[in-house]
């Protein structure tokens, strides 16, 4: 196993129910209402994905940036004050630590938001962040966790990522890692190089190895 891949909304840290807020709060000053069957359209997306659609269904005449900005600053403001870190992530991060695999983080979020998080969970446990600044395609297209493993120099086959949600697991699939996936809004089916759990409590550095070699 050359390398550990992270998700961070809703794998690593319980940021979906912020993103909820938020995104809440923003469709208000856009007058409309937002919705959990609204937000399960955008779990793993991008930002430009997420104020594209937001400005659909709102029909509103704000432009983007203004969407974009008002999200972003809501999101770092929620995130900078402290977020849960979610069950068994941070014991999993130091097992790995501990036996020397190098470990990163990979998000559909932008740095300023991904920034925000990693107060609460610890830059410094991270050999990489790769957020969404740092590719051209974001999930469910596999450029993030190829370059993930491209700056790290491992090959994505040796390589196992955890995932919370679809779009985070076709990018890993699609980019050839084995995949841990606990799903959070939206359910996740099992298949060959795949392990569903309901919780990183259920996982071990031992079962990531496993997978790898099944």
């Amino acid at each position: 196993m050359d390398a550990v891949f992270f998700d961070m909304d809703g794998l690593l840290v319980d940021s979906e129910r912020v993103w909820l807020e938020i995104e809440t709060e923003v469709m208000g000053r856009l007058g409309a209402e937002w919705t959990p069957e609204h937000q399960a359209h955008l779990v793993g997306g991008s930002m430009e994905r997420t104020v594209a659609y937001m400005l659909a269904v709102s029909e509103s005449a704000v432009p983007p940036q203004t969407v974009r900005e008002w999200m972003i600053d809501g999101m770092v403001k929620r995130l900078a004050s402290g977020v849960r870190v979610m069950p068994g992530a941070s014991e999993l991060l130091d097992a790995l630590r501990a036996e020397g695999v190098p470990v990163g983080l990979v998000t559909s979020s932008l740095k300023e938001i991904a920034d925000a998080a990693l107060k609460s969970i610890g830059r410094d446990r991270f050999d990489l962040v790769v957020t969404a600044d740092d590719v051209t395609r974001t999930k469910p297209d596999p450029e993030p966790y190829l370059t993930a493993a491209r700056l790290l120099g491992v090959r994505p086959v040796r390589c196992v990522v955890l995932e919370d949600s679809p779009n985070g697991v076709a990018a890993a699939t699609a980019a050839g890692c084995a995949v841990v996936a606990v799903p959070s809004l939206l359910p996740i089916e099992s298949a060959p190089g795949r392990l569903v759990v309901s919780s990183l409590t259920e996982v071990g550095v031992g079962d990531l190895r496993d997978l790898l070699r099944s």
